[in-house]
């Protein structure tokens, strides 16, 4: 019997579709990865959100595939939270961790 190593986690989406969310293969993490590297680089919160947008778009190419090919569908179907629990189980970035936003915080009172 094999051995399951990975977390995988059902989420209903704002549309009531209901989709599994698990780890990306490799070549979807690699351009998730190559995006979210530009998140740094985001000047306002529209451009962060359009980051994560387009990250969980990146997603969906393997967990919901016809939600991928339209950003405003994808956008109609998800929630800030929502895409935050996709980018933790399907790429291991925490968006909600409090040493995260503690930090953030942080750095944000000294500009």
């Amino acid at each position: 019997m094999a051995t399951k190593v990975y977390e995988t986690v059902e989420l209903e989406l704002l549309d009531g579709r209901t989709i599994t969310v698990k780890p990306l293969n490799l070549k979807n993490l690699r351009e998730v990865m190559r995006e979210w590297s530009k998140a740094s680089d985001g000047k306002t919160e529209d451009e962060f959100l359009d980051i994560l947008i387009t990250c969980t778009s990146i997603a969906f190419r393997q967990f919901a595939p016809d939600l991928a090919e339209s950003k405003e569908e994808l956008e109609e179907s998800v929630d800030l939270q929502t895409m935050y629990k996709i980018l933790e189980v399907s790429a291991d970035i925490k968006l909600n961790d409090p040493n995260l936003v503690a930090t953030a915080q942080e750095l944000a009172g000294r500009i």
